[in-house]
């Protein structure tokens, strides 16, 4: 059970990484902001109250250091600069590597976390180390503001039963409350149970806790922060610290009546007795004797009520792990085949009963379909987040002045596609700050301003995501690159090239114009990782750039790697799946169409001449070809390819299923599916066939 919790609390560790990273950078934006402030405190309040009940004490104590200087900055002691920002950044950046030692057991290099120590105790007030001003705070800090500023809060901390489970223990959270300032608690034993129906490791305890407290109810709220789902918690402001003439307080009775211990009309029963009011409440067991206790603390500690209690949010998500999810899908994979599969019996069957069943059968199997998908959809904004950092650390290390701007955020992936588009995009953003983004002093001569913008939006088309990342640099130079190709022997002199075929010449492995190598580019390394990584992810990438003006990449991504959307096509009798998603239109090639090309794989297509491949020849099936076949025309990387097979089926959910280890060298395939009658069709890799038949074509020509 522990062992659950301590991987639970990584989890929830690294999406609070995630979140203070996103803070910080937001706050550099607009540092006077008191509530990205506050989101800061509390992601680092977590981190260190968990951290401690979880046995994490490194990173706790650590936190606790960087928690409390934002403590100053939340009271308006203390302003946010660049340099305390940096650190911050660098003090995340340790705790997330003090995280991963904890899995790994890799060795740690502490001194970066006590330079960010350090660092910070140089930027408090008063040339004060941290730990000395927390300190002060702590022993004293109903002392450090005046009478006026003091509220007193009713707290009533009731766990559950089961919350010692979860490894939190409610005596330290009290304790947090003692040094908030001054306290009474009251813990009430009314919910114990008899010995022999008493479970030792449940909580059976409840508190009231009388505050006094200059801290506000941020404060409060931050003691409970990492345990609010695990109890009933209620915060009352009892007295606001205003001066009053009138010294009473609230009557007993009334006190009771507000917390809901007592009814009014109990109340007013025992009024009619006509004695002591606590002394009677309790002889009549209307209320136990520590409520009565409760109440009285609270009568003698306050002056005057204004109650504002704090809503609570119901938690209405659950945390699942990522590989019941792909079970999950795996599983409603295999469902929709053996639905397809049912579908087809019921066609040949010829019988309306069973047919209606097999439509029912495919609506349900639909839904559950698209709901099993939907669920492992994320917002690809999480990963958009990630490289505003990335860009704010690149522009600081070569003296550029970059803002990075990011559209469609919203946009979701499946969280399979998001996690394999990380490094591609890594690549192309850090490519866009080197090649792209100039110096602000040659932007200046230029006539433009000395910031540049990457641009990272997403958007959803089709059965795709289509990613751009844009930026207003000095784009691509077209001789540059045409001449280096030359050099290293990809291009005759003699070749005529578009624009965007030179420009696709920097995706050829070991491919670089840049005149040095650099800790940012220049090894000739990372181009042709990104067209591999997108086409590894089925996709493809298109490249439009101005000299002078800027470039931007296109990715288009399909939105899930499990089921597809696709067209089914036979020859002679093997069937081949092609993706959709690249297919723009079927047409017909007679014979006539053949002889009229005198032996070149050419085919007019309503006055545009395409070329294409007769998938017959490649995958050398060696019957009879038909008077007419079928060219299904696909977009890749912005040309019109055509692919002749001897009929088109249809349009096909495809279930996707990986090849075993002999075949998966296989090029131009990149997985396969399971047809209805339990036929294996070929999921074919269109780019991939490309690339085999130019390779093919290019060693012919020698």
């Amino acid at each position: 059970m522990i062992e659950q919790h301590i991987v639970t609390y990584r989890e929830e560790a690294i999406e609070l990484l995630a979140e203070l990273e996103t803070s910080l950078l937001e706050l550099e934006e607009t540092p006077g902001d008191a509530e990205l402030i506050g989101r800061v405190f509390r992601a680092m309040h977590t981190i260190k109250g968990s951290g401690a009940m979880f046995g994490f004490d490194e990173i706790a104590g650590f936190t606790h250091e960087v928690e409390t200087v934002f403590d100053l900055v939340r009271n308006g002691k203390m302003a946010v600069t660049k340099q305390l920002l940096n650190l911050t950044l660098r003090a995340r950046d340790h705790i997330k590597t003090l995280l991963d030692a904890s899995v790994t057991g890799a060795a740690i290099d502490r001194s970066d976390g006590d330079a960010v120590i350090a660092g910070l105790k140089q930027l408090v007030p008063g040339v004060e180390p941290v730990a000395a001003v927390r300190a002060a705070q702590e022993s004293a800090p109903v002392a450090q503001a005046a009478d006026g500023d003091r509220k007193t809060w009713r707290i009533r901390f009731k766990p559950i039963p089961e919350i010692f489970l979860s490894g939190a223990n409610p005596l330290n959270l009290i304790n947090e409350l003692r040094d908030l300032g001054t306290c009474h608690v009251i813990a009430h034993t009314d919910l114990i149970p008899h010995l022999n129906e008493m479970n030792p490791e449940h909580c059976y305890l409840y508190w009231d806790v009388i505050l006094t407290t200059n801290r506000g109810l941020d404060a409060i709220k931050d003691v409970f922060i990492f345990c609010e789902d695990d109890c009933d918690l209620k915060i009352d402001l009892v007295d606001d610290g205003q001066e009053e003439s009138d010294q009473s307080y609230k009557k007993l009775g009334d006190i009771l009546v507000e917390r809901g211990d007592l009814s009014p009309v109990e109340m007013n029963k025992i009024l009619g007795l006509q004695k002591r009011f606590g002394e009677l409440a309790v002889a009549v067991g209307a209320v136990t004797p520590d409520k009565i206790q409760s109440a009285l603390v609270e009568q003698q500690q306050v002056k005057n009520v204004r109650q504002e209690r704090a809503a609570q949010d119901a938690t209405t998500s659950i945390r699942v792990p990522a590989e019941r999810l792909d079970q999950l899908v795996n599983l409603v994979g295999e469902l929709v085949t053996v639905q397809a599969h049912l579908s087809q019996t019921a066609a040949i069957q010829n019988n309306a009963e069973f047919a209606a069943i097999a439509e029912e059968v495919e609506r349900l199997t639909g839904e559950l379909r698209d709901t099993a998908l939907n669920i492992r959809m994320l917002p690809i904004g999480s990963t958009f987040t990630k490289f505003k950092r990335l860009v704010r650390d690149l522009s600081q290390e070569l003296g550029k002045e970059i803002e990075m701007e990011t559209e469609g955020a919203e946009t979701e992936l499946d969280k399979t596609v998001i996690e394999k588009l990380n490094d591609p995009l890594v690549h192309l953003i850090r490519n866009s700050i080197d090649h792209g983004i100039e110096m602000p002093d040659v932007r200046l001569a230029a006539g433009k301003p000395a910031q540049g913008t990457v641009h990272l939006g997403a958007v959803h088309s089709g059965d795709s995501v289509l990613i751009t990342i844009r930026d207003d640099g000095a784009g691509l130079d077209r001789d540059r690159i045409r001449d280096k190709a030359i050099e290293r022997g990809l291009i005759s002199v003699n070749a005529e090239l578009t624009d965007k075929e030179i420009y696709n010449m920097i995706f050829a492995p070991g491919f670089s114009t840049a005149a040095k190598v650099t800790s940012v580019s220049g090894r000739g390394v990372g181009m042709d990782v990104v067209k591999k990584g997108i086409e590894a992810l089925r996709g493809s990438i298109d490249i439009a750039s101005t000299k002078g003006a800027g470039s931007t990449i296109t990715l288009r991504i399909p939105l899930t790697l499990a089921i597809i959307e696709s067209l089914l096509v036979r020859i002679d009798t093997s069937y081949f799946v092609l993706p959709l998603s690249h297919v723009e239109e079927c047409v017909e090639l007679t014979r006539d169409d053949i002889k009229n090309a005198h032996g070149r794989n050419l085919a007019n297509v309503r006055g545009t001449i395409i070329p294409y491949i007769p998938l017959r020849e490649q995958f050398e099936i060696g019957s009879n070809r038909p008077e007419i076949e079928q060219i299904v025309i696909a977009g890749i990387n912005g040309n019109k390819i055509g692919f002749v097979v001897d009929s088109v089926i249809g349009e096909h959910q495809t279930v996707i299923k990986t090849l075993g280890r002999m075949y998966r060298d296989v090029k131009g395939v990149s997985g396969a599916t399971i047809l209805g009658d339990g036929t294996v069709a070929l999921i074919l890799d269109m780019g991939v066939l490309l690339q085999v038949v130019e390779a093919q074509e290019l060693t012919a020509s020698f």
